[in-house]
């Protein structure tokens, strides 16, 4: 084949890779067109849409980016305190205050350095957000669980003046006596999601607030790792999903004072070895989740969709796979899963999904190597 004809292929091949990636995908209800919103971000772990336009995002390695007017701005937000960027750790979720227009409040999630540096625990700072930098920061809540993965770090406001937070196992293998496990344990905060006011301060109604030698900041125990946090607009509730081993990813119901049983009872394997990690699936006492994903899609964020752009997903629960490299649209009946359809497949590992205030669908994408990735946008798009 000569040159000239290889060159006429390539340019041919390319042009349909164009198109392909312009054209609408098709889904049960709603056909949608993938836009790249912004694609130089390095490690982007969470993003917020703030009143006024702009955006925040994560960068784990320790940058809180601001995309205004469909720009990247090249500084960083100032202000945040060191971050432990190694492993799985570095700057996780930002989350703005309910009542922001008001109070300009910004909560950010991070591996904070303990010790010599070489291990980190999960932290959750609050500050405002103002001139392009975070002032009166104030720490609200330090884990006293550490290690070098698993830092949970999602973040979620009820509405009713309360703040949520994940906090991860932080990879203690499961061995030996499985309910001696930290996260079985409710004197540290080892695979819990804890409950503060979103000041800070412990709510007296906790439901282990007067156990003796328990954490009064949990809200629930026995999780591995949470990765996706939301409040079902329908009945108010938290849900949350979480990674099982090697399969076994799980969607929950949280609720208070429960044990939702890791690694006591779960539906994953060995990563390795392929055996039983689990006593079983089932335990009294232990809650069962609402929905399970076998094999794994390695679950990472979870967003109600409440918008009007695409009105036939209104009310479903997006969850993303960074594994499975897939968008999971969950159709809700409550909290009830009565039906899953897979969305941009095979577009890289989506880390987190979030509406926006224009009613679109947002999704984080990251690469485990530290290449920049994209944020795409989902937009309705005509049916052909």
């Amino acid at each position: 084949m000569s040159r000239t004809w290889m060159g006429l292929v390539a340019g041919v091949a390319l042009l349909s890779a164009t198109v392909l990636a312009q054209a609408p995908l098709r889904s049960a209800l709603h056909d949608y067109r993938v836009v790249t919103v912004v694609d130089t971000l390095v490690q982007p772990w969470s993003m917020a849409f703030l009143p006024g336009g702009d955006t925040l995002i994560t960068e784990r390695p320790g940058r809180l980016r601001i995309l205004r007017n469909g720009k990247l701005l090249p500084q960083p937000v100032e202000g945040l305190p060191p971050v432990l960027f190694a492993g799985q750790g570095g700057l996780l979720e930002v989350a703005p205050h309910p009542d922001f227009a008001s109070n300009r409040l910004i909560y950010v999630s991070f591996s904070k350095p303990i010790g010599d540096g070489k291990e980190g625990t999960t932290a959750l700072i609050r500050g405002r957000y103002e001139n392009d930098r975070l002032t009166n920061v104030q720490q609200l809540f330090e884990s006293i669980s550490k290690g070098r993965g698993h830092y949970g770090g999602k973040i979620a406001f009820d509405g009713k003046g309360f703040v949520f937070l994940t906090l991860g196992d932080r990879q203690v293998p499961p061995e030996g006596d499985l309910e001696a496990h930290p996260a079985q344990d409710l004197s540290n905060h080892h695979g819990t999601i804890v409950r503060l006011h979103d000041d800070g301060r412990v709510p007296a109604d906790n439901p282990f607030v007067s156990r003796a030698g328990a954490r009064p900041e949990i809200w629930s125990y026995g999780h591995r790792n949470v990765q996706g946090l939301a409040i079902n607009p329908e009945t108010g509730d938290v849900m949350a999903n979480e990674h099982g081993p090697q399969g076994g990813d799980e969607l929950n119901r949280i609720l208070p004072g429960l044990n939702y049983g890791w690694p006591v009872i779960g539906f994953g394997v060995n990563y390795t070895t392929g055996l039983a990690i689990h006593k079983g699936t089932h335990r009294e006492g232990m809650e069962q989740p609402r929905h399970i994903w076998v094999p794994s899609i390695g679950v990472s964020g979870a967003m109600f969709y409440t918008g009007d752009r695409f009105p036939q997903w209104k009310g479903n629960l997006f969850v993303g796979g960074m594994a499975g490299q897939r968008l999971a649209r969950l159709t809700m009946k409550g909290n009830a899963v009565i039906g899953e359809e897979a969305l941009v497949p095979r577009m890289g590992r989506i880390r987190d999904v979030r509406q926006g205030l224009d009613g679109l669908i947002y999704l984080i994408t990251d690469d485990r190597d530290g290449k920049p990735t994209p944020i795409y946008r989902l937009e309705p798009a005509d049916r052909q």
